[in-house]
């Protein structure tokens, strides 16, 4: 149920067009469609702000046209499928003309938010190098999706620390830093230490043998000196994105 529909709802009831009946009757819908194959939470973005996002990776593309279809019907917020494999983009595009493919970040954002009036906050998205793109992508898109205004910075490492504090002045005006780092994973305590905004640090699988598929930055991070580092999964820039949204949408209450 979208929001301006119990706003709605709760107007007739004032205005007498509704009993209070029929309007208990319809907020006591179960807010999930049973599609046999998945249980779509329709009820997300009343709850959350925002709709209920598609893991695309494992599913078939006409199982995600159908849950993106399902979503639409009950969402006025963008709709967005990660992980998406070319084959289901295809897919999607064809079902929602209007709908764009992000290929470096795999993501599809359906109905996109254009022109958002009133924005969320500032996100900036840094990378500790050039390979940490693509989960940089994901989560830099997420968050402009979703309301947010993004910077992005990208390939300051600490092999080289003059280039991330080049930066340091355009990264303090971020109400949120996300930091997607792999190998030796040391740039969101570095990010940390400088900035005073929420920092989110997302580990990425980048790096030789003992970096162990991004397990060793993700153990920096959890380990980090900075106070105010918060950490997502390995190669999540949706779910760092997603923290960062709820931070800033609290903050903008």
């Amino acid at each position: 149920m979208r929001p301006e529909e119990v706003k709605d709802l709760l107007t007739a009831m004032e205005e007498g067009t509704t009993s209070l009946e029929d309007a208990l009757a319809l907020l006591q819908r179960v807010p999930v469609e049973d599609l046999g194959f998945a249980r779509v939470d329709t009820h997300r973005e009343l709850r959350q702000g925002f709709a209920e996002a598609i893991y695309a990776e494992g599913k078939t593309a006409d199982q995600v046209v159908a849950i993106a279809t399902q979503l639409t019907e009950h969402s006025s917020a963008p709709i967005l499928a990660t992980r998406v494999p070319d084959q289901t983009a295809t897919a999607l595009l064809a079902a929602f003309p209007d709908a764009r493919h992000h290929e470096l970040a795999r993501l599809v954002v359906i109905r996109p938010s254009r022109n958002v009036e009133h924005p969320l906050g500032t996100v900036a998205v840094v990378t500790a190098g050039t390979s940490d793109l693509a989960v940089a992508e994901e989560a830099a898109v997420t968050a402009q999706a979703l309301g947010a205004t993004v910077g992005r910075v990208t390939d300051v490492g600490v092999a080289g620390v003059h280039r991330v504090l080049a930066v340091q002045d355009e990264l303090r005006t971020a109400d949120v830093v996300i930091v997607v780092a792999g190998m030796d994973g040391a740039l969101p305590s570095l990010i940390g230490g400088i900035v005073a905004a929420p920092v989110v640090a997302v580990p990425t699988s980048v790096g030789y043998g003992a970096a162990f598929d991004g397990l060793a930055a993700l153990l920096t991070m959890l380990n980090s000196c900075a106070a105010g580092v918060a950490v997502v999964n390995i190669d999540n820039g949706f779910g760092g994105a997603m923290f960062a949204l709820r931070a800033l949408r609290r903050r903008a209450r």
